[in-house]
């Protein structure tokens, strides 16, 4: 068993930037000249529910942070709904699972300064198995960093709990895409009230748009939307516009857009083509089922813009588009390098690295 020190980011629920601020910890660590690991014992961001899938977190942090590690040491559990099925059917010895992490980070770790853990998906996922973060962290006797998001008093209720469970191991708290409403609540009752129950605050992160996008491939996928045209999919959609106007007053509409996604009806031709001429449309997301003119395909393929078909209604696709940019990704190195700036500047990270 090694005692390279370990950081293990845990989050009390999905979507909290959780990935964005394990990878750029460890990146604020190896920039102070210090040789750093990266696990996240429990893959719960999966691209497919059978077979061998793999997580996405292992993939980024591999790539950013310059490691050489297999994807079975950094991820040796596969946290699947087949996986989870499973286990409730006792097929998945909890014993054995926890002598793989440990196996695996002891590998992991053997040369490493210190070691950052990324939790799956929140502090509670993993208990079929007795796998929890407050588990995972008993095991790799890491110290804990929860990171929470802030939209009023109640969210306390869930940092509490959190707190609760993990005891001593917890270093403190990191609030994540506090909005500019939430700010003052939070920093003049909530972190004086937190402080008062002996819970450190490492400092709380502003809600920035950067950071909440998705690409239009992941778009499509969350959608289950058909795509209609073969052009690329990486680029970044931030926020959606509903097409519902004419074509003139479309057009002015869309030319004061950034990364944005177009949502309007399959038969809604002039929209369709007013979204295409602007620049800052990233891509089309037709409803009710209808398919475009060959002229909108044709002018779709020619400006290299994508062109999703969804069967719902648009309201529906509106719903279901803005919970999943919402929810954030993180992506690339271009995600992990913002937040590394943002932790630099609003939290305390000598106290975190």
């Amino acid at each position: 068993m090694t005692d390279t020190p370990t950081t293990l980011v845990t989050a009390t629920g999905e979507g909290a930037g959780k990935t964005a601020i394990t990878v750029a910890l460890a990146r604020l660590a190896a920039d102070r000249d210090r040789s750093v690991g990266y696990m996240k014992p429990k893959g719960t961001r999966l691209q497919s529910n059978v077979g061998k899938t793999l997580d996405q977190d292992p993939m980024l942090a591999r790539e950013v942070l310059g490691l050489d590690a297999e994807m079975h040491q950094m991820e040796p559990i596969v946290y699947s709904p087949t996986f989870v099925e499973g286990a409730i059917r006792g097929t998945e010895d909890a014993d054995a699972l926890r002598d793989r992490i440990r196996e695996e980070f002891d590998e992991l770790a053997a040369d490493r300064d210190q070691m950052f853990v990324e939790g799956g998906g929140r502090w509670t996922t993993g208990g079929v198995v007795d796998l929890t973060d407050v588990d995972v962290a008993e095991l790799l006797d890491a110290r804990v960093v929860l990171v929470a998001g802030y939209d009023s008093p109640n969210d306390l209720d869930e940092v509490l709990a959190a707190a609760d469970a993990f005891g001593d191991r917890l270093a403190g708290v990191v609030f994540n895409k506090v909005s500019d409403d939430a700010f003052e609540s939070l920093d003049q009752d909530g972190i004086p009230f937190l402080e008062s129950k002996g819970i450190t605050v490492f400092g709380a992160i502003p809600s920035e748009k950067e950071l909440a996008g998705v690409t239009v491939g992941e778009l499509a996928d969350e959608l289950g939307a058909e795509l209609l045209t073969d052009a690329p999919t990486d680029g970044f959609v931030e926020r959606f516009l509903v097409g519902a106007m004419g074509g003139d007053e479309a057009l002015r509409y869309f030319r004061r857009a950034r990364d944005a996604a177009v949502i309007t009806g399959g038969d809604r031709a002039d929209v369709q083509t007013a979204a295409l001429e602007a620049s800052g449309v990233a891509c089309l997301v037709l409803t009710g089922g209808h398919r475009p003119s060959g002229a909108v395909l044709g002018k779709a393929a020619d400006a290299g813009k994508p062109v999703l078909a969804v069967n719902t209604d648009t309201v529906t696709a509106i719903d279901r588009a803005e919970g999943v940019v919402r929810g954030g990704r993180t992506r690339d190195a271009r995600t992990v390098e913002r937040m590394a700036e943002l932790l630099a500047a609003h939290v305390d990270v000598d106290a975190l690295v």
